[in-house]
């Protein structure tokens, strides 16, 4: 059974910076392929913002972070990480980690969201 478990929101001032990590039990070659981050603000409609590939070779990012956040995993530990460098309070929001289930492109395990919050 997969479980998504994600962790490491917080307040921070625009500017700063947070890390957010997403333990992924259960997440095998056979049964999870890519990795993503979705966020959701308030009356906004969630939306994909980095995305992994299960190797981590491959990465991908809204144009809304480009150059600011970075997606990695650690294989060994199973985990995905999200680095958020030059916050800005509009990438305040719930943020969820998600993986698609093996040999398909579509988000089938979700974990809990974090709240990340930038104050300006």
């Amino acid at each position: 059974q997969v479980q998504l478990v994600a962790s490491g929101g917080g307040l921070v001032q625009a500017g700063g910076s947070l890390s957010l990590s997403c333990a992924a039990s259960g997440c095998t070659i056979n049964t999870c392929g890519g990795m993503g981050w979705f966020r959701q603000a308030p009356g906004k409609e969630r939306e994909l913002v980095a995305a992994i590939s299960w190797s981590g070779s491959g990465t991908w990012y809204a144009d809304s972070v480009k150059g600011r956040f970075t997606a990695s995993r650690d294989s060994a530990k199973n985990t995905m990480y999200l680095q958020m460098n030059s916050l800005k309070p509009e990438d305040t929001a719930l943020y969820y980690c998600a993986a698609t289930r093996a040999g398909t492109v579509e988000f089938t395990y979700w974990g809990q969201g974090t709240q990340v919050t930038v104050s300006s």
